[in-house]
């Protein structure tokens, strides 16, 4: 098993036992008076964070600027030695060594 997998299983555990430790109702001000289990206000705020936790981790597609097109394609491109098997540019070639 991966440490991700643990990881997951023992975060949903302890939210399972947090949740169903915490099932009798409280006064709660939704714009108003009204009773509800700590078990549906809790999970809510954990469904809540897990979305946004989603939402901001996840990869964003890279965007491709198109702005400055008085370039032709072929400038903006490195020169690659292509007599050489590895593909390295002169600059690169010169960092390395």
């Amino acid at each position: 098993m991966s440490i991700k997998t643990i990881f997951i299983i023992v975060i949903s555990v302890l939210v399972t036992v947090i949740l169903m430790n915490n099932t009798d109702e409280i006064d709660f001000w939704i714009f108003g008076q009204a009773r509800i289990p700590k078990l549906t206000i809790l999970g809510c705020m954990f469904g809540t964070g897990l979305l946004l936790g989603y939402l901001v981790g996840k990869p964003h597609k890279k965007t491709i600027n198109t702005a400055n097109t008085n370039n032709s394609p072929e400038e903006n491109q490195p020169v690659i030695n292509k007599e050489s098997k590895d593909y390295l540019s002169d600059e690169d070639r010169e960092y390395i060594n």
